[in-house]
């Protein structure tokens, strides 16, 4: 049986942006033809690509915790193999030039040209850096993260973000994650987030166009 054990360390959340109407209106679009031969439409496989590229991008050095949906949940227990500083930038920005280059290779392959399919250079990919203590437990067999940093990650995919950059590619990390992590932030925005049940918090928005 697994045994309980906590864990301190960056809890990342990769979240692609329009990931669900994208979804819905390839599946009106193609309920005639693919859907209806029991085909699947194009679409499904590029999103499949974006989401194994993301953690191809991040795992290791981050460990993954799971898919939810449109977001990869990874996270590391803090110790010499976590990048810091500028490597996790880095770390960032290689993720999120892979994400770029998939969805322009896909445009290219595929032979779709419904107003739908072509909605997939509008995709944006936002990440989410918080970091805290966790309790890794079993749950219905699988493993899950759980605790109250855990809850505030998932918490700041709500945010102000795409508002103050512009659009949807960006970087938030709260000040927990920049101090944890030795975070130059002279590139980014400092703002406040504030949530029900938790003190406001401040975060760092860096913009990845």
């Amino acid at each position: 049986m697994f045994q309980q054990r906590t864990g301190e360390g960056p809890l990342l959340l990769a979240d692609i942006s329009g990931y669900t109407s994208f979804l819905q209106d390839v599946a009106t679009a193609h309920a005639d033809d693919a859907f209806a031969d029991g085909a699947i439409p194009e679409a499904y496989r590029m999103m499949s690509s974006l989401l194994d590229g993301i953690v191809s991008a991040i795992v290791p050095p981050f460990t993954l915790s799971k898919l939810e949906g449109d977001a990869v949940f990874a996270f590391a227990r803090i110790g010499p193999d976590v990048p810091k500083g500028d490597a996790l930038l880095a770390c960032i920005r290689r993720c999120h030039a892979d994400f770029g280059a998939r969805i322009a290779q896909a445009g290219e392959l595929w032979t779709c040209s419904c107003n739908a399919c072509s909605r997939a250079h509008t995709l944006d990919l936002k990440f989410i850096l918080h970091a805290g203590r966790f309790v890794e437990q079993e749950i219905a067999g699988s493993r899950e993260l759980t605790g109250p940093e855990v809850v505030m990650a998932h918490r700041l995919l709500k945010n102000h973000g795409a508002e103050v950059v512009g659009h949807g590619s960006y970087a938030l990390l709260s000040d927990a994650a920049v101090s944890q992590l030795d975070v130059p932030t002279d590139a980014a925005v400092p703002t406040t987030e504030t949530y029900e049940h938790y003190k406001p918090i401040e975060v760092f928005l860096f913009d990845l166009h």
